[in-house]
């Protein structure tokens, strides 16, 4: 049963660090601890580490897909913040706090900028504390929620952003934890529906449009021994979460590949594909 959400400052004052970190579960891998061993970081667990150099066996270009997908995040929200002056972000399955996070690019180009942050895991919150912090002039926010509780998101995002004006909706790497692909559109259908005209929608997701095989064997693996479990879908699965927004170019393309109105060539191909969209006139 999904928890209420409540903000990060509202649960860090009700209950210690060593309480939060008591829910985690370190004999099971997590999604977001092994990307961030694959990112470089150091907010994980021997079981991360180990199931992670195991993917990589099987899918080498594992690390490389973790890399693009970071910077596809930087490209896509500084080019809304910038060429489109976008200043509200709602960030959903943040992950741990890295290099490069949405408030740091955002914030580098519009200090002004307002973020809200959306996570369930435990170790998000924790860092969050110490890592999400804002400039002066914005605002950053952290709210604990799943993403399947989309009503509870959008309620206490509203505390920060102004859902009377334009929001840049991220959704990287998260939706493919939802199995059910009718569940996962009706899902980012409830988000889309309480965006202001203008407002933007960021997406990554994996595939096997690239590697094939071995990227179904590493997810195979995967889901045997890790958590959440991942639903690879095609690149025109992954392009129906757009349905009704206006796909800006190049389209649902590898994320190494994704640009402003054009495609990087020397970019390496990835199994994971995303893409940008906005409601109303793409111009």
């Amino acid at each position: 049963m999904t928890q209420p959400s409540r903000s990060r400052d509202e649960i860090l004052a009700s209950r210690s660090r060593d309480e939060i970190l008591a829910e985690l579960d370190t004999s099971t891998p997590h999604s977001a601890r092994v990307w961030n061993y694959w990112l470089g970081g150091k907010d994980n667990f021997a079981v991360d580490r180990q199931v992670g150099e195991q993917v990589m066996q099987m899918l080498p270009s594992i690390v490389e897909q973790a890399r693009a997908d970071r910077a596809f995040l930087g490209r896509a929200v500084s080019h809304l913040a910038g060429e489109r002056g976008v200043r509200q972000f709602l960030d959903i399955g943040t992950g741990l706090p890295t290099a490069d996070n949405t408030h740091e690019v955002a914030q580098r180009v519009a200090p002004s900028s307002r973020i809200t942050y959306v996570d369930n895991d435990p170790l998000v919150l924790v860092h969050a504390r110490a890592l999400l912090t804002s400039a002066p002039e914005g605002v950053t926010d952290y709210v604990q929620a799943d993403l399947e509780d989309p009503e509870t998101i959008l309620r206490e995002a509203a505390r920060t952003l102004d859902f009377g004006r334009p929001i840049a909706l991220i959704l990287m790497g998260v939706l493919h934890h939802v199995a059910d692909t009718a569940e996962a559109c009706a899902v980012v259908d409830r988000l889309k529906g309480a965006l202001a005209p203008g407002s933007y929608l960021v997406i990554n997701h994996a595939t096997n449009a690239v590697y094939g095989e071995a990227s179904d064997e590493g997810v195979r693996h995967w889901n045997q021994f890790g958590k959440p479990k991942i639903t690879l879908r095609s690149p025109d699965e992954i392009a129906r979460f757009f349905a009704g927004w206006t796909i800006l170019e190049p389209g649902v393309v590898s994320c190494a590949r994704w640009r402003p109105g054009t495609i990087d060539e020397t970019s390496a191909e990835v199994d994971e594909f995303g893409g940008v969209a906005v409601l109303g006139d793409p111009r």
